[in-house]
């Protein structure tokens, strides 16, 4: 089985790893006819896209910082940061290897019978949030009214963001797409002609709490896809620093155990590489790798300079609330 993992102890940049391993893979999958192992190569195609040919992220920044400025005018009390990053080496490697898990465990369950490469091939479709930008939203205590309630009150500014935002954006050449997340169905505090292109883990809590409003969106000058993440900070910090962060790979690590011990070794050879890849890398020792630009202490401690664990940054915009020692009508 090839897996990134043997990759990582060469002092390669990220990208030579990224070319290695998709060449190695791409001659492993002609060899022994491995159609999911193709799929896989062609979503590193995406990353190295990402890497080598990124002008324009610039332009995509750049139209996206004119919705940070409408926010700015508008809304002069709040403070709030537009941060975009690419989405790292490994983690896009666990999610890819991870959804690979997930679509051939819940058919196997559901079915007893293991889903054919074809129908896997069209559940994979693409990932969409290699690019991801976040709007997180505070009100500074000192513009509240007496008795007004700061989560009631940055929650009516967020859904009112997220209203203006896909009308906005489309007409700098952006299309909002259509969720398919049926569980995931926003607010009444969302415009009802948006309703079906938002994911609101705000009403609809995802796994260990997390909380955010979220929504994919196609550039049509880059033809590519990205995800516009919407919170306040304290959803912000729970996702960041709180149980939502530091649960989820203790969890994640017994749930797919769990399912290793249901679906019988041997028997689908799309699992057992995907299952076998993604456990490889849940158990890395970060301060062993040797990647170019990357240093770990332990796996708290990490100084990432090329994007392999952190993922890339793309812009900080940040707007630190005006007026804040007046007091505002």
């Amino acid at each position: 089985m090839i897996a990134l993992n043997d990759y990582l102890y060469s002092g390669d940049t990220v990208l030579k790893i990224l070319h290695r391993y998709h060449d190695d893979l791409m001659e492993s999958a002609g060899r022994t006819q491995n159609e999911i192992d193709i799929v896989h190569c062609n979503f590193l195609l995406q990353l190295m896209e990402l890497l080598e040919h990124n002008d324009f992220l610039t332009s995509q920044s750049q139209r996206l910082r004119e919705f940070y400025k409408y926010m700015s005018g508008k809304y002069p009390y709040l403070a709030f940061t537009f941060k975009g990053r690419i989405k790292s080496l490994i983690r896009a490697e666990q999610k890819f290897n991870g959804n690979i898990v997930e679509h051939v465990y819940n058919y196997y369950n559901e079915n007893n019978k293991f889903l054919s490469e074809a129908l896997l091939k069209q559940m994979m479709g693409y990932i969409r949030d290699l690019i991801a930008y976040r709007i997180v939203i505070s009100m500074p205590a000192c513009h509240l009214k007496p008795g007004e309630d700061r989560e009631k009150t940055e929650l009516k500014y967020l859904y009112e963001i997220a209203n203006s935002l896909p009308g906005f954006l489309e007409q700098r050449g952006f299309s909002a797409e259509v969720s398919v997340l049926p569980d995931c169905y926003p607010s009444d505090d969302i415009d009802e002609a948006l309703r079906p292109y938002f994911r609101d883990y705000i009403m609809h809590p995802a796994a260990f709490g997390y909380r955010s409003l979220h929504i994919t969106l196609y550039d049509n000058l880059s033809r590519s896809y990205f995800e516009v993440q919407m919170r306040t900070k304290e959803m912000d910090d729970y996702s960041e620093i709180g149980p939502a962060h530091h649960l989820d790979y203790e969890k994640r690590q017994e749930k797919e155990r769990a399912r290793r011990d249901k679906i019988p070794v041997g028997e689908c050879v799309y699992f057992d590489e995907a299952y076998d890849r993604g456990i490889l890398l849940q158990n890395l020792d970060l301060a062993k790798l040797d990647v170019n630009m990357f240093g770990a202490v332990n796996n708290q401690l990490v100084n990432d300079g090329c994007g392999l664990y952190r993922g890339r940054l793309i812009l900080p915009y940040e707007h630190l609330s005006r007026f804040q020692n007046d007091i505002i009508d």
